[in-house]
């Protein structure tokens, strides 16, 4: 039995755990009305041999700039160092590192147009490392809002004091989810392994919908945001992890208080102490029974396991209705997707086009 490929976006099918979304709208009418800012979580040291760029962009993806950077620096790609990618169809605040060893920097104001501006530059003591960062504070305008507005109220609310599922977003997969074809063919050796960077963003897109599978047979279950017998659990904001015991009166209270989550995995070579048991291992067997040449190919390619948390947190979430639009802010933790929040409020044809990628 061999892993089945969705025919096209692996995210549409996905089950909801609020019942659906209560608005339609119209998202991303301009690249203002998706606002990202990128929180490191640390600011630039103030000397070193790299230089700490706070940039704003518009309608440029995080390579394009890091290309730009590096080119008026005068030093390789690998010299340019960020956290994470941040969308196109946005206007993102992001930080780039530029190793600059003994070296006076350029005048940053030359790669400066309409579509990028340099906020601020310090020097750094080292380099921005992918996935170093905190998280991200998304500011979201939803344009032609049609719907009951009470109830959304009622979601919203409901969304802020329960979270939503961690989903990984439709752009992690490609267009018509292609990447998960072309992870197929790597994964049965078959494709052609690509350059470090393509390689690594399709066994990401081979993972991420293992993890999504995992995570919609607990929401269809109903079990997506409570412990099961056997769970691996995980601390809000945190990598610790610890499993799940029954006997400890805690727990619920911790459930309730969005201070714990039950976690779902991130499949390759187990070397990690944690396990699931019990009723957590049978469920992630049953909705992986017909993934094991994946797992086998991600095992084979080096790519270590990990868990992460089947609950996403919506820290901060407000709202503000504004005429026929609807006007969010929320911060979300690293590796997370503002989809997976949107999704379970509105339904948009270009909500799940693309999404900040941390």
């Amino acid at each position: 039995m061999t892993q089945s490929l969705p025919s096209g976006d692996p995210t549409l099918e996905l089950p909801f755990a609020h019942g659906g979304p209560v608005l339609g709208g119209r998202l991303r009418a301009s690249p203002e009305d998706f606002v990202v800012e990128e929180e490191l979580g640390y600011q630039a040291s103030g000397d070193g041999e790299h230089v700490f760029l706070t940039v704003r962009k518009r309608e440029r993806n995080t390579h394009d700039v890091a290309r730009a950077i590096a080119r008026l620096a005068g030093v390789p790609q690998v010299a340019i160092g960020y956290a994470g990618l941040k969308d196109r169809n946005a206007v993102t605040t992001q930080h780039f590192s530029v190793q600059l060893p003994g070296r006076e920097a350029p005048d940053w104001s030359m790669i400066e147009d309409e579509s990028l501006q340099v906020i601020d530059a310090q020097r750094h003591n080292r380099k921005i490392r992918r996935g170093s960062l905190r998280g991200n504070r998304f500011g979201i305008r939803i344009d032609s809002v049609a719907g009951d507005v009470a109830e959304a109220e009622q979601r919203l609310q409901r969304i802020r004091d329960a979270g939503v599922p961690n989903y990984f977003g439709s752009q992690r997969f490609g267009r018509g989810g292609q990447n998960l074809q072309r992870a197929d063919e790597l994964l049965a050796g078959r494709g052609r392994r690509g350059g470090r960077e393509q390689r690594s963003m399709l066994l990401s897109a081979a993972r991420s919908q293992l993890f999504n599978q995992v995570l919609a047979a607990r929401v269809s279950a109903g079990n997506w945001d409570r412990a099961i017998d056997g769970d691996v659990m995980s601390l809000e904001g945190s990598q610790r992890q610890f499993m799940y015991e029954p006997a400890d009166p805690s727990i619920a209270d911790r459930l309730a208080q969005l201070d714990i989550h039950p976690t779902g995995p991130l499949c390759g070579r187990v070397r990690r102490a944690l396990q699931p048991d019990a009723d957590a291992k049978l469920n992630e067997e049953r909705a992986l029974a017909d993934a094991q040449p994946w797992i086998a190919g991600l095992t084979r390619l080096g790519l270590d396991a990990d868990r992460r948390a089947f609950r996403l947190v919506v820290s901060g979430l407000a709202w503000q209705w504004q005429g026929d639009a609807l006007l969010l802010s929320f911060h979300l933790v690293a590796g997370a997707f503002a989809t997976a929040v949107l999704r379970e409020i509105v339904c948009s044809p270009d909500a799940d086009e693309t999404d900040p990628d941390s």
